[in-house]
């Protein structure tokens, strides 16, 4: 399955969240969020979703807020379901220990999507080596750092004047252009609008 990449407000407004695939949310799009894209937008009345329909657009959600494919997710998924632990926890806490992830959460990059082309185009290292893979795994102690080239980018300068230290997850640290993973992410460091038990209901099918 090939990545998606059309409008991302038309997305959001698909689950009705905003998923963070845009540094900057403009008020009008907020406002169109509740309303379903297409050119009917809210009119006809709303049909009954099923157990099924509920625990798809869950998985969707949370597959389009990390910007997965199909078989990326699933694969995911699988280790998660195959490691100790609770699967759905387990599940979150892989997809937060992301490479690309991580330079988000840094404050690197503005959305995953940049802090994948940060990584894609080999401008971030893992104790001092270049890393290209966006699903590499982080873990306690490794340092995180983006290459000179990288540092002189507007949009990693204005990023990180918009995120403070002060933002940032308590997993992971900074200092200028450096981060280090101080612990591995829990249930609170993932996204609360989740509900991961429905995700693990539906590849239990």
């Amino acid at each position: 399955m090939s990545r998606y990449t059309g409008p991302k407000v038309r997305l959001m407004r698909r689950e009705g969240v905003d998923l963070g695939l845009k540094s900057v949310l403009k008020l009008s799009a907020t406002r169109r969020l509740t309303v379903p894209p297409g050119v009917h937008g809210p009119k006809g009345a709303k049909r009954k979703v099923s157990s099924y329909g509920i625990q798809l657009r869950e998985k969707q959600k949370l597959r389009t807020m990390y910007g997965l494919n199909e078989r990326q997710f699933a694969r995911f998924f699988s280790n998660a379901s195959k490691s100790k632990g609770t699967t759905g926890e387990v599940f979150l806490q892989l997809l937060e220990r992301r490479l690309d992830n991580v330079i988000y959460k840094l404050g690197f990059a503005p959305t995953r999507a940049a802090a994948r082309q940060l990584v894609n185009h080999g401008h971030v290292k893992i104790n001092e080596k270049r890393v290209s893979i966006p699903s590499f795994l982080v873990d306690v102690d490794m340092v995180v750092s983006l290459s000179d080239k990288a540092s002189g980018m507007s949009v990693v300068k204005t990023t990180l004047d918009t995120v403070k230290d002060t933002d940032l997850v308590a997993w992971i640290e900074r200092k200028g252009l450096v981060g280090k993973i101080k612990s591995l992410p829990t249930r609170g460091d993932a996204p609360t609008t989740i509900d991961e038990s429905l995700i693990v209901e539906y590849y239990s099918r």
